[in-house]
């Protein structure tokens, strides 16, 4: 997967290959708008005709190492690789994260030797880049303060299943500026989605993630925007989306933050200044009452079933592209079987 020219940052290094010169999903911006496309369309036909893929990854292995809770994420990307023919192994790193007990390096180091693909779910998004920058198979970021690529995928497969074509949709985003922020701002200005984010000023984005989204955008056409007006990112918007307001490590902050947010809670009334067929889309878990009142969550509007259901297999395509090299193209096995 090749990559978008970078930003400067020191928490956003250059996305890296391996000595074997095999490639990493690290973050949203290591896709190009012509790979991002091409594995949405790759990650629907695999929706379409799982039997055909069901000894893909036969042989395959698959490391999981996750310092943080999870449903969706650990569950579909392990059915996944299972459905495919591969096997999964869940290491939990909730109570000792990596790198204390031994090097990244030395993590790296072994676990080359045993499994094909690893997926990690850190803090720190300096953990992935590390592991990535020593280990010479694919390695892919599962969720860290900084992005989560695969859940923007999912999400704007979703997006393409509604509307047929992201070409030139307006996506509000309201709440925090934080890691879905970040790779739905990178994610859509690859595939031409207008982005329109708001929130308080002194939670807004990286201005480096955003400046990387803008330049992506210069390419694509995508308009890449940054606001505090909730009420002025939602007028005329094809999808809605939110997020809790203190992500995983943030929750002594939760009364503080709930403060702040108020005004970016998606209600009735908020929900009522975007386009009128506009869909409703939250990564889960949601907070019910918080960010995101049951009215909207539980309407006819909302897809965040739908995207829960994409994680599976945008998982499966990302899998599939970064073990054999799949395309849409990718031998049918299961035909012989």
């Amino acid at each position: 997967m090749s990559s978008q020219p970078v930003v400067a940052s020191p928490l956003y290094p250059m996305p890296v290959a391996s000595p074997a010169g095999q490639e990493d999903l690290i973050s949203a911006a290591d896709l190009s708008p012509e790979e991002a496309a091409s594995l949405l369309e790759f990650a629907q036909h695999l929706k379409a005709h799982p039997a055909e893929y069901r000894h893909a990854l036969a042989g395959k292995q698959m490391a999981m190492f996750f310092e943080k809770p999870s449903l969706r994420t650990r569950l579909t990307f392990e059915a996944g690789m299972a459905s495919m023919g591969g096997m999964a192994f869940f290491v939990d790193q909730t109570q000792s994260r990596l790198g204390v007990r031994e090097s990244l390096k030395d993590v790296a180091k072994n676990l080359e030797r045993w499994v094909d693909v690893l997926v990690l779910r850190t803090f720190d998004h300096a953990t992935v880049t590390g592991i990535a920058e020593h280990a010479s198979i694919p390695v892919i970021n599962a969720l860290t303060d900084l992005e989560h690529p695969c859940q923007a995928l999912a999400d704007f497969m979703t997006l393409k299943e509604h509307f047929g074509s992201l070409k030139g949709l307006t996506l509000a985003y309201v709440g925090d500026g934080n890691n879905m922020a970040h790779s739905l701002m990178l994610a859509g200005a690859a595939l031409g989605v207008n982005l329109k984010v708001a929130t308080p000023a002194q939670y807004a984005p990286q201005h480096f993630v955003v400046a990387q989204a803008q330049l992506i955008g210069e390419e694509t056409g995508a308009a890449i925007e940054v606001m505090t007006d909730p009420v002025a990112a939602m007028v005329g918007a094809d999808a809605v989306y939110t997020d809790a307001w203190a992500s995983m490590g943030q929750e002594q902050e939760s009364a503080a933050r709930a403060k702040v947010f108020q005004p970016y809670q998606v209600n009735v009334q908020l929900m009522a200044c975007a386009a009128p067929h506009a869909v409703f889309m939250h990564c889960l878990p949601a907070h019910r009452g918080e960010e995101v009142t049951d009215e909207v969550i539980d309407s006819a509007q909302s897809v965040v079933f739908d995207q829960a259901e994409n994680r599976l297999h945008i998982q499966k395509a990302i899998l599939a592209q970064l073990l054999c090299g799949a395309t849409t193209k990718i031998p049918v096995r299961s035909a012989r079987a």
